[in-house]
This record gives structure tokens, C-alpha cells and sequence, in this order.
């Protein structure tokens, strides 16, 4: 069994419908800021903070801190704006801000992005702003953007000379080395592919996602609670704006990407009818005998009791082109042939009909953290406990 993170301070679950309802208890003061249970302090005026070591940059605090600790270490990022591209490849990093509009780590690599000496695109995988490559990592109060300015390319139109090829620009990556990953009051923002569930397991609660073509997508399993999931909008006025998923779910994997009592946004100059949930993604793959679209990434999102602005479309999901084994993108995968469901949706974006498949009463109690997290049962407490 895994080590559980954060003991302390657990609240008792509360179970309605069926559906687990975790409440996470933190410490944001900025008394906090001063405890000794601080390890690091990450403060762009860089002056020492009690006894507590103060770094003027997030790389140089992840710099100081244990190559393998058993237990956290925890970071506390003064309010300011750091711009830096971070990786965190220790286990037990916590990142714990100021405010979630106070504290912003903040990048802008895209994937069409030239990189390296033969100038080669830095492609998708590539472009995170903050990218989890450890064990046990958590993050609260504070927000990771990637601030490419996806509409200004966007809005130039088709052939123009200035028109950027490759406009996925990630803020937050779990990579394959990623597991138990827990977020708490946190903002992720940007346009195309704000966030890269790469691999294992994720949690947000009481946080803000961003976002228009594929925002949230991958074959991570993850669940988002209470969270606000916000479409926004395209650098021209188009039928379609985006995709709120593209999960990439492996076929031996029972859960993929699951909204729990979520809200579904707009931001301003999103029409109406424009947004569906998902669709399916079946990321290009080599294999013993070629490279095409993966047939087992059999893409799971499913919504429960989640409120839906107008924006997300009637039929509720889209179809998606994959590469063929001929190279081309002529394999279609349409979304009845992956795992997408919804239960209890309601607001104006909400719809029963053939294309929009519902969980039934029963099925949908297995849709609980215990089932879904398997060993693992996110949790905050006091820094340092």
C-alpha cells in the first residue's frame, strides 16, 4: 500500500448519492508562511525569511531539497509572478502559494516552438510550464499558466506568413513517473492543451481550469471536484471553439477522467452550441509493425452532477481523427466507441438524448475515490504533517 500523504486533519468524508465528497483542510494564512514547518521560502524580493532558507527562484528551492525524502518537503511561494519553466523530479514536493491569483508560475513554450540545433519543433510533450515527474507531489493556492498568446496566431487568418504551426502550449504536465498527485485552490491556465494528464493518478478540488481545443486530456487517471472548468475563446468567430476533453484512457484502466459536481464555464465570446465535452483521442504509436493511431487508448471521461453552460453542444460529444496505418489521418474514432457518460448534468448545456450516454443509478456509485484511487485517499493537512 502506499504511503498516505497528508494524515492530519482529514475531515470525515461525507457520501451522498453514492458519490465520495472528500473536504480538504489547509493552512493559508500568511502566518503560515512563517511556520518552521516551511522547509523552503521562494520570494522574488529574496530576503531571508526567520530561519526558514529563502530562494529568489522555484528551480533553486527544488534545487535544495531531498533527491528521495519519505517525507514532504514544503515550499512556500511568496506572492509575486515567477517566470520559469519547472520540473519536479524528487518525491514529496508541496507547493503551497499565497493566493491562488497571488502566486502565479508562468511560461510560454508552444509546440511549434523551434528547439535545439537543428531547429526542429519542440512538439507538445514538451512545452509544460510545470511538468510532474515524481511521486506524492501537491500544490495549492496558487496558479501555473502558460501565457503563449494562443489567439493572436489564431485570429491571423489561414497562409499568413506570421501564422504559428504547432499552438498546443501546455501549463501543467503528470508525466509517466507521476502518481498520487493532489491540488488544492489552484488555477491552470491557457488556450490549447492546458493540461497533460500524461500518466498516474491526479486530484483537484476548488480549483479553476482554463482552457478551449483539448484542455484537459491524456491517459492519466484523474478526478476534478467541486472545480470550475472554463472554455475559452477562439482568436476567430468558428462553428466549434473546442473540446472540454481528449482522454486517452488505456483499456486496462477501469477510470479515466472523472468531474465530480464540477461547474462548466464560459469565458466572454463563447457562443453557444459550440463545445463539446470531449473526443476521443487515440495518441500516433509504434509499434512491432508500424506507427499509427493507438487502437487500446479507449478514452474515458465521464461527468457526474456537473452543471453545464450553454456552450457545450446538444449531442454533447465530437468524433476524432486518428493516424491510419497508411500515415494518414483517414481512421475516425466516433464517440460511442469510447467510454464517455454523464449522470445528474443540469444548466442550460445539459441534454438527455441518444448521443449523450447516461450512467444509470447503479453504475454510478462506483464512481467513488475509493474505487477510483484504489489505495490512495488525497488529503491535506498542516505543512510538514
Amino acid at each position: 500500500m502506499a504511503t498516505q500523504l497528508f494524515p492530519t486533519l482529514r475531515i470525515p468524508a461525507l457520501t451522498t448519492g453514492g458519490l465520495l465528497l472528500s473536504l480538504l483542510a489547509a493552512c493559508v494564512t500568511p502566518a503560515c508562511a512563517q511556520s518552521p514547518d516551511y522547509h523552503a521560502i521562494v520570494s522574488t524580493e529574496n530576503t531571508q525569511q526567520q530561519d526558514t532558507p529563502t530562494y529568489p527562484t522555484l528551480g533553486a528551492a527544488l534545487a535544495a531539497a531531498p533527491a528521495d525524502s519519505q517525507t514532504q518537503f514544503v515550499i512556500y511561494l511568496a506572492k509575486g509572478q515567477y517566470r520559469e519553466k519547472v520540473l519536479v523530479d524528487k518525491p514529496n514536493i508541496r507547493l503551497v502559494g499565497a493566493g491562488r491569483d497571488q502566486t502565479i508560475i508562468t511560461y510560454d513554450d508552444y509546440a511549434g516552438l523551434p528547439s535545439g540545433a537543428n531547429g526542429e519543433a519542440m512538439g507538445t510533450f514538451s512545452t509544460a510550464t510545470l511538468t510532474v515527474q515524481a511521486k506524492d507531489f501537491q500544490a495549492e493556492n496558487l496558479t501555473i499558466e502558460n501565457s503563449f498568446d494562443f489567439l493572436a496566431t489564431d485570429a491571423l487568418p489561414k497562409g499568413h506568413r506570421d501564422k504559428i504551426k504547432g499552438t498546443q502550449a501546455v501549463a501543467l504536465e503528470t508525466g509517466l513517473n507521476s502518481d498520487r498527485a493532489a491540488f488544492r485552490n489552484i488555477r491552470l491556465t491557457g488556450y490549447q492543451d492546458t493540461l497533460f494528464l500524461q500518466g498516474g493518478r491526479s486530484y483537484f478540488f476548488d480549483s479553476v481550469i482554463e482552457g478551449n481545443v483539448d484542455f484537459i486530456f491524456g491517459a492519466g487517471q484523474a478526478v476534478f471536484e467541486k472545480s470550475d472548468i472554463v472554455t475559452r475563446p477562439r482568436g476567430t468567430t468558428r462553428e466549434t471553439v473546442g473540446y472540454v476533453t481528449a482522454p486517452s484512457t488505456d483499456i486496462n484502466n477501469r477510470f479515466g477522467l472523472v468531474f465530480l459536481n464540477c461547474r462548466l464555464l464560459k469565458a466572454p465570446g463563447v457562443p453557444a452550441n459550440s463545445s463539446p465535452l470531449g473526443r476521443p483521442w487515440h495518441p500516433t504509436t509504434t509499434f512491432a509493425d508500424g506507427r499509427y493511431a493507438d487502437p487500446n487508448a479507449i478514452g474515458a471521461s465521464v461527468f457526474i452532477n456537473t452543471y453545464m453552460e450553454d456552450h457545450i453542444t446538444k449531442d454533447g460529444w465530437a468524433s476524432m481523427r486518428g493516424t491510419s496505418r497508411d500515415g494518414t489521418k483517414s481512421t475516425v474514432f466516433t464517440p460511442e466507441s469510447a467510454r464517455f457518460f454523464e449522470f445528474g448534468s443540469h444548466g442550460p448545456g445539459a441534454a438527455i438524448n441518444p448521443k449523450r450516454r447516461q450512467l444509470t443509478s447503479e453504475s454510478v456509485k462506483d464512481y467513488t475515490l475509493q474505487n477510483i484511487f484504489a489505495d490512495w485517499l488525497p488529503s491535506f493537512g498542516k505543512p510538514g504533517e
